[in-house]
């Protein structure tokens, strides 16, 4: 890798010879072996590509500064050499796999010896780079106090727009075989840096401190910028280049990480080794930590529905059960009064049952429900009831032994809820008329629980409101998660989104009974809403909104407000409240009050649409 910040030609030449020749250590056969073959550098064992070309090779005496150490978690140090080739594919910098803590210090000239590999953060399976790696190493130090080679700097004019090449179709779709071209793709940028010393300059937060002492930044200020201050993933070609995580070299115990929000700055200069990992792919572990400025950002708070529009909200709470802390209970209602103006519908995703996730044989919810709509009465807010249907044991994925599902909150100051022989786990409500109007044989009830989209995941709860003479069909849903789904930086190009044919299958699910709804009664009101897990450009929501049943409301909002989660410093959208043909003139809000802040009683940001039937 060729510098971008070359140090002075003197002191590079200095170290470059002494570790060349050995003059570092003071051994009186420096120029020993001058004639023998050429000893291996940093650079050859990093080549062209993402795979060493040394992989699984013993090498001998690789000479180095070392620019990190980390004596927690994967254990070992980052050394580069300051003598960098021509090559700007090739990084100049690796890391040492040590196991135990390192006996190295940052400036120590080090010579190691060891087996050169590909390490892959989460394993083969996860679909993540390696990180090429020297292990089980022997390793001398032959001076120091070195100087260290020069940062490169990461910034808004090196890193390259274009995200990442197409992977090699007779590879499976994967790019390691490809020589990188950092000034053409930000992937192989990142990757023709991997190990190596950088540093970035002032840059804004687009991903909150989160409880692994992480944060997000982007180093292309103006990328896709939200309305908030973070930056939005509004398809699938807008990963956003200049995103990067943020970690730190100290332990937690000796030098607490900042605590920051979506849209305060990272000031200053962040510099230390680029290493990749399992959450979040390349990753600035600081040797030094810029400075926090915070900014200006508070929780919003959507606006009052006025006496004739209902207002319907979907909010997730994060595997709330009556074991948590009651002060989270009390935060959430405060939400639901203060944020969300109370509103008239409220339907729930991750409510556990009674005793969260203890494995045993509870189902039955009461108590969390019970101990959640008090403080939503103590807080000022209205005396909810609620209806839902418990789920089989352990039948529909989450936490194991916490049996999540959605829930209905209404109040019945405003609206009414019609009751029709409530369902059951394994009965599934259906469409039918009375008195020549759509209704549901079970109210509540569950939509086709014996579809096999719904195996291992969360029903759709499914019931009739009356909101001033006019029924409302409300669908709560809780669809199946990206677990298992390859992240951005994936090793294959675009990265395989499994997780995505089983949400494909619930949402043909739910389209298809709301267009029986719509058969039986064109001008039925019904909204579909919940925690969708996927984007409103994806196939997904295509899905639901299959046939014009459905209109993803959130898009009515401008491109720079439409999400409800932040991950890994891109912020995209999750829940979402879908509505019938009928339902024609509405205000939708994205609360932002948990996605873009650290401290957060949800990561979801809960979402408000009010109407007049």
């Amino acid at each position: 890798m060729r510098s971008s910040h070359p140090r002075s030609a003197a002191v590079s030449a200095l170290i470059a010879t002494a570790l060349a020749t050995g003059l570092l250590a003071g051994t009186a056969d420096a120029a020993e072996g001058s004639a023998s073959a050429e000893p291996i550098r940093i650079h050859d064992i990093q080549g062209t590509t993402r795979i060493s070309p040394l992989n699984g090779k013993q090498v001998a005496d690789v000479a180095g500064i070392v620019t990190g150490v980390r004596t927690y978690g994967s254990r070992g140090f980052w050394m580069q050499d300051p003598d960098a080739d021509d090559n700007d594919a090739t990084s100049e910098g690796v890391f040492v796999f040590t196991n135990s803590v390192p006996t190295v210090a940052v400036g120590d000239a080090v010579k190691v010896s060891g087996l050169v590999g590909e390490y892959v953060p989460g394993g083969v399976s996860s679909g993540n780079q390696s990180v090429t790696q020297i292990s089980k190493p022997a390793v001398t130090v032959v001076s120091s106090g070195n100087a260290l080679p020069e940062a490169t700097a990461i910034n808004e004019y090196n890193v390259p727009a274009e995200y990442a090449p197409a992977g090699d179709p007779a590879a499976a779709g994967s790019i390691n075989g490809l020589t990188l071209d950092p000034s053409r793709y930000a992937l192989d940028f990142y990757e023709s840096l991997e190990g190596m010393n950088v540093k970035i300059g002032t840059s804004r937060v687009v991903g909150a401190t989160d409880p692994y002492s992480e944060l997000w930044v982007t180093v292309k200020g103006w990328e896709n910028t939200a309305k908030r201050g973070g930056t939005l993933y509004g398809s699938y070609e807008s990963q956003n280049t200049g995103r990067l995580q943020i970690q730190q070299l100290a332990p937690i115990a000796q030098q607490p990480f900042p605590v920051a929000n979506v849209g305060d700055k990272l000031t200053g200069t962040t510099e230390g080794p680029l290493d990749f990992n399992q959450f979040g792919g390349y990753t600035l572990v600081a040797r030094t930590l810029g400075t926090v400025k915070a900014g200006t950002l508070a929780p919003e708070k959507t606006k009052a529905q006025a006496a004739n529009e209902l207002a319907v909200a979907t909010y997730n709470v994060e595997n709330l059960d009556p074991s948590d802390p009651q002060e989270k209970f009390d935060n959430l209602a405060k939400a639901v009064v203060a944020n969300l103006a109370s509103p008239d519908i409220l339907a729930l995703e991750e409510i556990q049952d009674d005793n969260g996730a203890k494995k045993d044989e509870t189902v039955s919810a009461e108590e969390t429900i019970k101990k959640f709509t008090a403080a939503i009465v103590a807080a000022g807010g209205p005396a909810y009831q609620w209806r839902t249907v418990n789920p089989e044991n352990n039948k529909d994925g989450g936490e194991p032994g916490g049996n999540i599902r959605q829930v209905f909150l209404f109040n019945p100051a405003r609206v009414s809820f019609t009751d029709r022989a409530a369902g059951d786990s394994v009965t599934p409500t259906v469409v039918t008329q009375v008195d020549g109007k759509a209704a549901l044989t079970h109210s509540p009830g569950r939509i086709d629980p014996a579809n096999p989209a719904w195996a291992d995941s969360r029903k759709p709860l499914a019931g009739e409101f009356v909101f001033k003479g006019k029924t409302v069909f409300v669908i709560a849903n809780h669809f199946g998660s990206k677990g298992g789904d390859e992240g951005l930086t994936s090793v294959h190009q675009p990265p395989v989104r499994s997780s995505e044919a089983k949400r494909l299958l619930q949402a043909q699910a739910v389209n298809g009974f709301v267009k029986q709804l719509l058969a039986a009664d064109k001008n039925a009101s019904v909204l579909a809403v919940g925690d969708i897990n996927d984007f409103e450009f994806s196939a997904t929501a295509q899905a639901l909104e299959d046939g014009g049943a459905l209109y993803s409301a959130i898009k009515s909002l401008p491109k720079a407000e439409r999400y409800s989660y932040v991950y890994q410093g891109n912020a995209q959208v999750l829940d979402q409240i879908l509505t019938s043909p009928a339902i024609k003139n509405f205000t939708y809000d994205s609360v932002h009050i948990n996605a873009e802040f650290s401290a957060q009683n949800s990561d979801h940001d809960p979402q408000v649409l009010r109407f007049r039937p």
